[in-house]
């Protein structure tokens, strides 16, 4: 089959691998319709490479077609439509009892001291083969697949893998009050995608920054009051600006949808690209013992954020040694939550609002839909923000 290799630092490639067969009785065999280019994937592109293998499958917001399934997966049969979540995880263990799949004590990839295994990711999350293929293996089928109807365009449903729960977990954890305002730092997908869903669930103003005209466009256009930070002297002035739409208290809560790639700290983002430059039995070492995240847009929400507000983070983070303004943060009592989402927690509450009215929008949330064997270029574009490059789908 074809499929998306990782070969080095903004090196990808599509490429011939073997066809992926069950392996346990717990595995499905799908074959991709549609599969998703996400911002956690421009981290392997080009800071996490350290922790990358060439030949690693990329990929990890697929659906599509069961083709087979293994002896101890009773709810799915071949044919079966499916979105298939980033994380594996089996459903019954404490923690997915508990409602954080993230940390499945089943496929914990304890070796790394990591949470559960992800599609498409570094070693630190088990390098399992990524859905940016043909087909795809899914371990622990039981419990991960979710089902959709047939009829409605992937577009429909495709965002179940990841970009919704993503999104509707980080307002979730934002805790805005009725009729309250939010923030959102970053509006590539999953900030675009949270303010969607903020307004959806009721805040009253939310505020959107960016500095990529096509996205502050997006955001306007679904009644968010965009910022652009390109327009303002320092980040300073821009947080006055938004302190002084809320009675200068600044808003209840923020979202940092932005991450480790933020602007700003040149220090930071030398590091990065010190670890991504060097062998791979240096670089591994350098950036988990030292590695340290480009923090702007996290300073900036501890700085924004009302008192006694809440931060959510959505945007991923992999410094070890990142320094936080701890006096602050405990000066302003501020509320810090954050982790990678939770699919299956979230996706009855989401399902029904995919209906034919989409509320939401994803139907043409997509900027871009390429073949597979464009993802090198894909890639490039998204990575440089070119071409108006918001969210791109690949179908093989």
């Amino acid at each position: 089959m074809k499929a998306v290799t990782w070969q080095g630092k903004r090196d990808v490639r599509v490429e011939d691998v073997p066809d992926p067969r069950i392996e346990e009785p717990t595995d499905a065999v799908v074959r991709i319709t549609s599969t998703g280019l996400c911002g956690s994937d421009l981290h392997l592109y080009e800071v996490l490479t350290p922790f990358m293998t060439p030949g690693d499958i990329l990929g990890h917001e697929p659906m599509g077609i069961v083709e087979e399934v293994g002896s101890e997966v009773p709810d799915l049969r071949p044919g079966d439509r499916v979105v298939v979540p980033f994380q594996i995880a089996c459903g019954h263990c404490f923690m997915c009892d508990t409602g954080l799949p993230t940390q499945c004590e089943t496929t914990q990839v304890t070796g790394e001291g990591m949470g559960a295994a992800l599609f498409g990711y570094t070693r630190l999350y088990g390098a399992v083969p990524g859905g940016q293929a043909e087909y795809l293996r899914v371990p622990q089928a039981q419990y991960g697949p979710i089902k959709v109807p047939e009829g409605p365009p992937d577009d429909r449903f495709v965002y179940l893998s990841d970009v919704l729960p993503t999104a509707w977990q980080a307002v979730e954890y934002a805790a805005v009050p009725p009729g309250g305002t939010l923030a959102v730092l970053g509006l590539g997908p999953i900030g675009d995608m949270a303010c969607r869903i903020a307004r959806f669930r009721g805040a009253e103003r939310v505020f959107g920054v960016d500095l990529v005209p096509e996205r502050l466009a997006r955001a306007q256009r679904r009644g968010v009051e965009t910022y652009d930070l390109r327009a303002f002297d320092d980040e300073k002035a821009l947080v006055h600006a938004i302190q002084d739409e809320t009675g200068g208290r600044g808003p209840d809560a923020v979202i940092d949808a932005v991450g480790t790639e933020a602007h700003g700290s040149h220090v930071a983002k030398l590091v990065q690209q010190t670890a991504a430059l060097m062998p791979r039995k240096l670089g591994g070492p350098l950036a988990e013992r030292f590695s340290v995240d480009r923090m702007g847009a996290l300073y900036m929400a501890i700085d924004l954020v009302r008192r006694g507000g809440t931060i959510s983070l959505s945007g991923v983070y992999g410094g070890m040694a990142d320094p936080m303004p701890m006096l602050t943060l405990f000066d302003k009592q501020i509320q810090l939550r954050m982790g990678q989402a939770n699919v299956r927690r979230w996706t009855d509450r989401i399902i029904p609002c995919l209906t034919d009215e989409d509320p939401l929008g994803v139907e043409d949330f997509a900027t871009h839909r390429l073949p597979l064997s464009d993802a090198p270029h894909a890639y490039e574009m998204f990575q440089r923000k070119q071409d108006g490059a918001v969210k791109v789908l690949l179908r093989p």
